[in-house]
């Protein structure tokens, strides 16, 4: 027996038409490539999705075809997200920090039928442009006034022109929610990138979740400023988070600096925002440098790699600010989990909800997780055994665009490539990536538990922990570090640091001082890098 409820597609166009309609005069506030600060309603927002998607058409971009940009955080990318999207075309973010050849090979394994790009990537665009035989037309988001007096696209189009031609009126076609809505390429599987191809359902599935109180906690009461760029992996799921529920929405454009986002979130009176490590650390020392403070920041969202202790601390500590430490990957739409304490908590010392809250958190509900052992089976949740993390749920991939690297699954699972504990309350925590753990003496040491201590000296601002072969151990630890501006520390100074803190067989062997570590694309440290610059590096003997 069926039940006697309404069948309606879980489609992403329903959300813009929400907030129009139910947060009409809600805000998105934009710092724009061109300079100014630009602001509309959703409302607007609204309409101007419609018009993109007349666009589209004219364009002859149609259902299931994949259209690309390149493009900040701003409301002509917004409104794209919607537009085309949905018409029941492909809307596919490109990482502009990939390498020109990597930007070709994915725009042309995607098939891109147009590209949209922001004048920041004009030079760019004008490099690969000649090699993407499919894209038709390349149009450059911005006005009239700021269109180039020449370039060497053909037939290179202006955004607002096209806008400005095409009709208000348009019907948002009713379609299966099934049908694909995004496309993310990760950077971090071995050999090509490879295309996460989200649908109607998973992102409508994960913006639901994404809000909830015990996840990210997004309200029409909150201001939210995504620093997560919406070409990494759809800026988390924010920019239909926030629409969904009303939130006034912030886009900070290309100026992710420390001074530039802080003029923002007093300037906005921003009360959430999201954002890697790399982006804080930059914001964290503008704000000591000036004796700032937040008027109105109530919580932040860390993710994309391991948050530090000694961040958490700081943002909390110092600044009053609650930090959701969360984890994802983009096979995961990312959302997996979040860090909030559970009512059994509140009664703890300071230190003991401290220690859950350096944690990845509990799993968001529609995600499902377990870690297994090296022959399969499952192992136990007691906060100690660490083993390869599984997940599985509505928005997690079941396969790679055009099936690229064959089926990724386990009997169900996706193996997410990381090393990780569950305690019995659900809370997750990553000990390593598999590729990075290090091999030592057959006993496996965390990098991730030594660049926290290493951050959490106040000299050093960067760090990162690799394995170098070692004739007995197999393989032991070398502590990579960047100093502080104008700061002095040792070798010595810094593995004295380290005692008492961890086993005196996890004490890295030897220390390298670096001007600067390799971030990617995603404002990850490259540790393939790492690996290749340090291979023949000669440990201390004893």
């Amino acid at each position: 027996m069926l039940g006697l409820m309404q069948d309606r597609a879980l489609l992403i166009s329903t959300i813009i038409e929400h907030a129009a309609r139910h947060h009409g005069d809600a805000e998105v506030v934009s710092r724009t490539v061109e300079g100014p600060i630009h602001r509309y309603t959703y409302a607007e927002a609204g309409r101007r999705a419609k018009r993109v998607a007349n666009m589209l058409g004219a364009l002859g971009v149609g259902f299931g075809d994949r259209a690309a940009t390149l493009a900040w955080n701003g409301y002509r990318h917004f409104e794209l997200y919607y537009g085309i999207s949905g018409i029941g075309a492909v809307m596919h973010t490109i990482n502009p920090r990939l390498f020109p050849d990597q930007i070709a090979w994915i725009a042309n394994h995607a098939e891109d039928k147009a590209l949209f790009f922001d004048l920041t990537f004009l030079p760019l665009v004008e490099g690969i442009a000649a090699r993407l035989p499919a894209c038709r037309s390349f149009v450059l988001m911005t006005d009239r006034a700021h269109m180039p007096a020449a370039s060497t696209i053909p037939g290179l189009l202006c955004y607002e022109d096209l806008l400005a031609a095409a009709a208000e009126e348009f019907a948002w076609p009713a379609f299966d929610e099934n049908t694909a809505s995004s496309l993310c390429y990760t950077s971090g599987t071995t050999g090509n990138p490879k295309g996460a191809l989200y649908s109607h359902r998973s992102t409508m599935l994960h913006a639901y979740a994404s809000a909830l109180p015990d996840s990210l906690n997004c309200s029409a009461r909150d201001v939210i400023l995504p620093v997560v760029p919406m070409f990494h992996v759809n800026s988390w799921g924010l920019a239909y988070a926030c629409p969904m529920v009303g939130a006034k929405l912030v886009l900070p454009g290309p100026h992710l600096d420390g001074r530039s986002v802080y003029e923002l979130f007093e300037a906005e009176r921003v009360t959430m925002s999201a954002g890697v490590p790399t982006v804080w650390q930059g914001l964290l020392a503008h704000m000591k440098q000036g004796g700032l403070r937040f008027s109105t920041l109530k919580s932040t969202v860390i993710g994309g790699s391991a948050c530090p202790p000694a961040m958490i601390r700081t943002f909390q500590d110092e600044y009053g600010v609650k930090v959701l430490h969360a984890w994802g990957m983009t096979e995961m739409s990312p959302l997996g989990t979040v860090c909030n304490l559970k009512s059994k908590h509140l009664d703890q010392s300071a230190e003991e909800q401290f220690r859950v809250e350096t944690t990845q958190g509990r799993a968001v509900f529609g995600v499902d997780m377990k870690i297994v052992g090296a022959d399969g089976t499952d192992l136990p949740w007691d906060g100690k055994t660490f083993g390869d993390l599984y997940v599985r749920g509505p928005w997690v991939v079941r396969g790679y665009f055009k099936g690229e690297g064959g089926d990724p699954l386990v009997d169900g699972w996706f193996p997410t490539g990381d090393v990780a504990t569950i305690s019995a309350d659900g809370y997750m925590q990553i000990t390593d990536r598999s590729k990075d753990v290090i091999k030592s003496g057959g006993e496996w040491i965390s990098s991730i538990d030594l660049e926290n201590i290493a951050v959490a000296h106040p000299a050093v601002m960067q760090a990162a922990v690799i394995g170098v072969a070692h004739p007995k151990w197999d393989e032991r630890p070398l502590l990579i570090v960047v100093r502080k501006p104008g700061a002095e520390l040792t070798r010595e100074e810094l593995l004295r640091f380290f005692e008492g803190k961890i086993a005196k067989w996890w004490m890295p062997d030897d220390v390298a001082f670096v001007e600067a570590i390799p971030l990617g694309a995603t404002g990850k440290m490259l540790k393939t890098r790492l690996r290749e610059q340090f291979r023949d590096h000669r440990l201390p003997t004893a």
